[in-house]
């Protein structure tokens, strides 16, 4: 097994005194100073992340909105060109192969960004998938970085960050899930305002080469605001809260999108797509389904903890949970079976043996002030 790659910001994150860990085959920062601090930080004006680990990929051609729409999930030709789109990698059977933002650059030029664990299996799809079209797939995760800056604060951030400009639309124009080109010190920028956060934000792409005076500049400018750098933990935790799914825990080859809360994001009135007659293959109302639950005193309940029915019998499996930092009690997201799943119904979490009483509601469990 190789060792893990690191961002060309790892040694900013050295400086800063992180923790590091093993995340999607990239050595990433874990926390800085606290996992709450950070949190808070987010919650009450802004934190910055490095999410260089993402993986990018851009499809072009003649046909390469066509070809998407064969690809993923979603309707992809359709989309206007300054938007971006959350969709599905499908298997062929239906199950998830990854989640991904596309972003539509030009007429004919996506951009798609992939989670790092499952970078060669998005690269395969797509490859395989854009056999037989004018359209060509180019990996362009080595060649920049990303950056995240989410919070309430985010826009005065950015805003006051010398040297970055957005000379085609204001900051303040760009809407959710939108993006505008800009520049940083000459070198070439993008910003969409997405993120993984529940908070508003925005997510900056940026030649590997001007990562470091990027995220210098941004520190630097957001100091006085409030801005702290943040690491995974506290993006897991927001991430939670905010009821939005990770890889690998709410999302699977295992998992159809019905079940996860996805059924939207597939486009079922178009054409031929990928995972079409999977996703009706295994159409099923005894599949279980994913809910939030919420619970009283400080035991969280965490990934592989059992979900109780009313008489002791396991009924689901918690895929995240934690301690709330933002509401103060336990939270997480589960399988739970569909007899279930109507918000308001009482199970119980097994934690190391002990029965915790918890209550099934509506995600999200979290949602910021407008």
């Amino acid at each position: 097994m190789s060792d893990p790659r690191s961002t060309v910001l790892h040694h900013r994150h050295a400086a800063l005194g992180a923790s590091f860990t093993d995340f999607g085959g990239w050595l990433m920062p874990v926390r800085y100073t606290s996992d709450l601090a950070e949190h808070h930080a987010v919650r009450t004006a802004a934190g910055l992340f490095d999410i260089s680990h993402m993986a990018e990929f851009e499809v072009t051609g003649s046909v390469a909105g066509e070809c998407l729409d064969a690809a993923l999930a979603g309707a992809i030709s359709t989309m206007r060109l300054g938007k971006a789109k959350y969709s599905l990698v499908l298997a062929d059977d239906g199950g998830i192969i990854d989640d991904v933002i596309v972003y539509r650059l030009g007429g004919e030029r996506f951009l798609i960004i992939a989670n790092a664990g499952n970078r060669a299996a998005v690269w395969a799809a797509l490859q395989e998938r854009a056999e037989g079209w004018d359209a060509e797939v180019r990996d362009l995760t080595d060649d920049y970085a990303l950056l995240a800056v989410q919070g309430p604060a985010a826009l005065a951030v950015l805003e006051a960050t010398p040297g970055l400009t957005t000379p085609g639309l204001a900051l303040a124009d760009t809407r959710y899930y939108a993006w505008t080109a800009g520049e940083f010190a000459g070198e070439p920028l993008l910003l969409a305002r997405t993120g993984y956060t529940g908070e508003d934000g925005f997510e900056l792409m940026i030649p590997a080469g001007a990562a470091e005076a990027l995220w210098d500049a941004l520190l630097a400018a957001g100091a006085p605001l409030g801005l702290a750098p943040a690491g995974l933990a506290s993006r897991d935790t927001l991430r939670l809260e905010a009821g939005m799914p990770l890889y690998g825990h709410e999302l699977s080859l295992d998992v159809a999108p019905a079940q996860a809360g996805l059924g939207r994001v597939v486009a079922a009135d178009k054409g031929a797509f990928v995972g079409r007659e999977g996703l009706a293959a295994r159409a099923s109302t005894s599949a279980p389904v994913l809910v939030g639950l919420v619970s009283e005193g400080r035991r969280a309940g965490r990934a592989g903890y059992a979900v109780l029915g009313p008489d002791g019998e396991r009924v689901g499996e918690v895929t995240s949970g934690a301690l709330s930092p933002t509401l103060g009690h336990p939270i997480a997201m589960a399988y739970v079976a569909p007899e279930h799943t109507a918000p308001g119904t009482e199970l119980g979490l097994d934690v190391r043996g002990t029965r915790i009483p918890a209550t099934v509601t509506t995600l999200p469990f979290y949602r910021r002030k407008k």
